[in-house]
């Protein structure tokens, strides 16, 4: 008993020893070695901070949403994960939730592209200001998240956000798809 007792304490004292044995080179340089192991750990967590990779989950089903995207670029981030993206020769960005689910997508557009009624009421009741940018946002009906743009949250659903702007101010109009107007910010 004592012979089982003694082998099994040796082998328990010769695994511990090899686990804590250091790594060296042949030269026996052992400082070295580790020197170049913290660069080079130091390296990889600047690259991955840097990176900042997007969720596999949010990765795999804007796969599954846009299967034909080319040039696709991540911006993740908070509130969202963002990707801007060329389909079918159409610059646009998704954005998704926190459950990788899309909320929706934004184009940019010409201000000609909303409807008549909304460019009537602009040129009417905005006199002096300019259009400058017209962002499309396409809701995804199907997810209930709240879309957050220009740093302000608005209800979901498919707008148009007009940016125009006169000798001293820059505003934001929302414009819904029947062309009712609305402010959304100024800027």
């Amino acid at each position: 008993m004592k012979t089982i007792m003694l082998t099994a304490g040796s082998l328990l004292l010769y695994s511990a020893t090899l686990m804590a044995q250091k790594e060296t080179d042949y030269s026996g340089n052992d400082n070295q070695i580790k020197a170049e192991n913290t660069e080079s750990e130091v390296s990889t967590a600047k690259s991955r901070r840097a990176e900042r990779a997007v969720s596999y989950q949010t990765n795999q089903q804007f796969m599954r949403d846009f299967p034909d995207a080319e040039n696709v670029q991540w911006n993740p981030g908070r509130p969202f994960e963002e990707a801007t993206f060329t389909n079918d020769h159409i610059e646009m960005t998704a954005y998704y939730d926190v459950d990788s689910q899309l909320i929706g997508t934004t184009t940019e557009k010409k201000f000609s592209d909303i409807p008549a009624k909304a460019q009537e009421y602009i040129r009417k009741h905005y006199k002096g200001y300019s259009p400058e940018t017209v962002l499309m946002f396409d809701d995804n009906e199907d997810n209930e998240t709240d879309m957050i743009l220009y740093n302000t949250a608005f209800d979901d659903a498919d707008n148009y956000f007009v940016e125009i702007k006169n000798d001293s101010q820059r505003i934001i109009l929302k414009v819904d798809m029947e062309g009712v107007v609305s402010f959304f910010k100024k800027l």
